[in-house]
This record gives structure tokens, sequence and C-alpha cells, in this order.
């Protein structure tokens, strides 16, 4: 079956082309439309980003995306919008992109669609737009004339204006049927729409691909130029999209995007959404999932050390049932997990904090937005009459695996809650890793990062304020 998409307000209906062909691609080389820019082809710089569109209570719903990431057939059922479809059909400029001009914000030009695009999905959004917010939606998008000044300043003028294209155009519907695929030269890529259709595939096709958002995988399609046999996309099964929190557990589905379970996490464990926030960028957040970070178990995965600390549990299916496996038995080792080849994650679920409990993260990288991490923390406890109760503490960027530190919690559960009690926790830490050293950090600066970063969860709960940092 072909794949059914709207771009810039005109019907698509693609075939003969790769499935893994990235859309960034097929908008330059197919489409003809190279406004949008490759610039670092790893979702970092924003010079690739297009807005996506889905239905939404109020009319379509725009996000900010990184095009060298997806798939075309992840566009499926979707409304593209492009630079080029910005303006109105007579040419007339949006006002995202008078506000550009007005500001003398475009200089060489290069990264100037992917801000238009950012700012275009930004100003659709509901809320304000302080500095705060327009710093925050701009991350994803770097200029490498350092004109950032005149670009927030275009920010300050945005107003909630469609693109000139969509006016009188709905969001397009699904177009795929339950069971579809699309093939082409020996590749297939399967778009289930159910869980039981996931199971049955994933039976079929052991080897095959499961992709998510694609902010990780999509890195082997954009850089390393990998052709995929066969890929299973999870985004279209609904089971997987469900956010709940009920009954003492927030759970997501493993389809669920950062950006999609960010509200809960802000009102449940906000210092696990102030992480969240720096893992990517909007563009990153809109496309991957928690899942996604769970399945690759990358040593440096930010999400898996505050699972871990939260004693969260990982939900996984196959034809013959599920099973739930909390996270820290579900990584093995370097990017090793305990799923079997018919297995895919469902979920995840969370316990939410009791009255008297505390958590808390912590991210060390040499750049705040959106960077690799080089030590990222994790701590749950409880303090009861000034004595440590229960601590869960999980460190990643530290071994093979993020691992929860068992020294470290012996050391200290049962102990009072002082400076005496930590006095010694270099050498805990010490005992239950022993990092590497590459070009993100020395083995020795993370030892002594992680222990400070006890230090630190100890000065913040016993003083009621934030610590002061003046170098991460």
């Amino acid at each position: 079956m072909p794949i059914r998409f709207r771009l810039n307000g005109m019907p698509r209906a693609v075939e003969g082309i790769s499935p893994t062909m990235t859309v960034l691609d097929y908008l330059r080389g197919v489409e003809r439309l190279t406004g949008t820019k490759e610039g670092c082809a790893e979702g970092d710089c924003g010079a690739c980003t297009v807005a996506l569109a889905k239905p939404g209570q109020n009319g379509p719903e725009f996000e900010a995306v990184n095009s060298c990431l997806m798939v075309v057939p992840q566009l499926d059922g979707r409304e593209v919008l492009t630079i080029e479809g910005l303006a109105g059909r007579d040419g007339t400029l949006h006002p995202v992109q008078h506000a550009l001009v007005e500001a003398d914000a475009t200089q060489c030009g290069f990264c100037t669609p992917g801000f238009a695009m950012a700012m275009f999905a930004f100003s659709q959004e509901p809320g304000g737009k302080d500095d705060d917010a327009i710093h925050e939606a701009l991350a994803g998008n770097l200029c490498r004339c350092t004109g950032y000044r005149p670009i927030v300043d275009a920010c300050r003028k945005l107003q909630p204006v469609p693109a000139g294209c969509l006016k009188e155009l709905p969001v397009a519907g699904g177009s795929m049927s339950s069971g579809a695929n699309y093939c082409n030269g020996g590749q297939i890529f399967h778009l289930p729409k159910s869980v039981d259709e996931l199971a049955v595939l994933r039976a079929q096709f052991p080897d095959a691909i499961l992709l998510g958002g694609g902010t990780d995988l999509g890195l082997r399609v954009s850089k390393e130029r990998e052709a995929f046999p066969a890929v299973i996309w999870t985004v279209g099964v609904s089971e997987l999209k469900r956010v709940s929190d009920k009954d003492g557990v927030l759970e997501f589905g493993a389809a669920v995007t950062y950006s999609e379970a960010l509200p809960l996490l802000e009102k449940h464990f906000p210092s696990f959404a102030a992480l969240v926030r720096r893992i990517g960028s909007r563009q990153i957040r809109n496309l991957g999932t928690f899942a996604g970070n769970l399945a690759t178990a990358s040593p440096i995965g930010d999400t898996i050390p505050c699972l871990m600390a939260l004693n969260a549990e990982v939900k996984l299916h196959t034809q013959a049932g599920s099973r739930w496996l909390p996270v820290e038995q579900f990584i093995l080792g370097y990017r090793k997990t305990a799923m079997a080849q018919d297995e895919f994650i469902a979920a995840v679920r969370i316990p939410l904090l009791g009255k008297d409990r505390i958590f808390t993260a912590y991210k060390l990288s040499k750049r705040f937005d959106q960077d690799i991490s080089t030590v990222v923390a994790a701590f749950s406890l409880s303090v009861t009459s000034g004595v440590v109760r229960d601590l869960r503490a999980a460190f990643g960027g530290m071994a093979a695996q993020a691992a929860r530190a068992k020294h470290v919690e012996a050391a200290l559960n049962g102990q009072p809650w002082s400076e005496d009690s930590i006095a010694r926790i270099d050498q805990a830490i010490a005992q239950d890793f022993q990092p590497m050293s590459d070009h993100r950090g020395a083995a020795a600066y993370r030892l002594c990062a992680a222990a400070n970063l006890v230090r630190r969860v100890h000065a913040e709960t016993t003083s009621g304020q934030p610590a002061q940092v003046w170098a991460l």
C-alpha cells in the first residue's frame, strides 16, 4: 500500500522509494523542497526542522520534529508542513517570516528555515511566550552566526496564525488499514494498529527493527545509511499511546512520547520532568519515547537511572501474554536487556511517591541543553526522625550499564541524614563503580562528581533550598 499524507496542503501517495529513506532526503531529493536543510543529520542542529500536525480538540496541533531522524512511512496519515508551505498561496509571508525579517534575524540564512518552523510550531501552542519559554522552544536550533538575540526578539512577536496552505484544509486522517505494510526493493515496513497485530509481527519477524520515535535508531539511517530489511513501527498501536495516573501508579504506553508524558511527570515527579527537558530539544521530545530509551540500554540513557530509583517496572508482551519486570532487572549489561526475541515493551509503570518520600535527579554534561550525559544520578528516599529510610540511588555514565549504587545505599540506610554520614561516601561510590575515562569525562572526575551529587541531594533536602551550582 502507498504511504499517504499531505505535504504543504497537497495530498501525497508515495510508492517506489525505500522505506528507510529519511524524510529530509525525501523532501530535498524527491519533492525538491530544498528550504529544509541538512546540518548535522543527527537531530542536534535543527536545520531540518519541519512541523507535523495531528488532530486536536480545537483543530490541528503542530509539533516541530527533526526530518533527518524520521523515515518516510512515519508520515503516514499526517499533515507535513515545510518552510515552503508557511507563506500564503499568493506568496504573502507568514507572520513568523515577517517577524524574522523585521528583527533582522536571518544572517547567513542556512539555519533560518529550521528556526522558522520551530517558531511556527511554538506560536501555535497555548500559554505565554515569555523568555524562558522562548529559549526552551529554540533550544533545538543552532545558529552558526551566533544571532540568537534577534531571533528571540522575533519570537516575542509571535501570534498563533495558521500556515497559509492549511487555512481551509483539515488534518489528514490515518490512511493505512489494520495490518498494512509498505514494501519496496526487498524492504518491508509494517504498521500494526493493535497490540495483537504487533505481537504476531514480532513473532513472525524476530529480527525486525522495532521503531518508536527513531531518535536513536534514526542515526543508523541518517548517519550510517543502513537499509533495514524489516521494520515494525509501534506508534500506530492505540493501546501503546495510553497514559494514566490512578491507583497510585503512573503508567504510559511504549509509544507515548516524552512530550506527551511531560504533563504528568511535571505533576508527580518535577525533578524527572526537568531532566527529560534536557534529554533533547522539543524536536527530539516530540518523537522520542521512554520505551526506546529503555530498549537501547545505553549506559548513558538519561531516563534509566530515574526509573531504577523510582522502582519502576516495564511490561513485556508476547502472543502468549505479558509480564512485568523491574527496570533494574530489565537492564542486563551494555546495550543488553532481558527482552526475549518475541517480546516487545508495551508499557512502563512508576509508583507514585508516598507522602514523605523525596525524589530528585541530576544530569551533568558539558552543555546544559540536549547534550549526552557524563553522569546522571537519581535518588529516592524517605527521612523519618532524621534517619534515612529506603534510599534508592541509581547512576548512569558510571559503568557499562546504568545501575543501583548498592554500597551507597547500604552506607546511608538506617543512618542519620547528616554530614557525618556522608563524609565517607567517596569510598562507597568507588566500591560501586569503576568508570572509564573518555572525551566526556575522566574516571576520577566521574567518581568525584557522583559522590558530590550525594552531598548535593543531602544539602538540598536538609536546607529546603536547591544548592547553588556554578558549573555543570
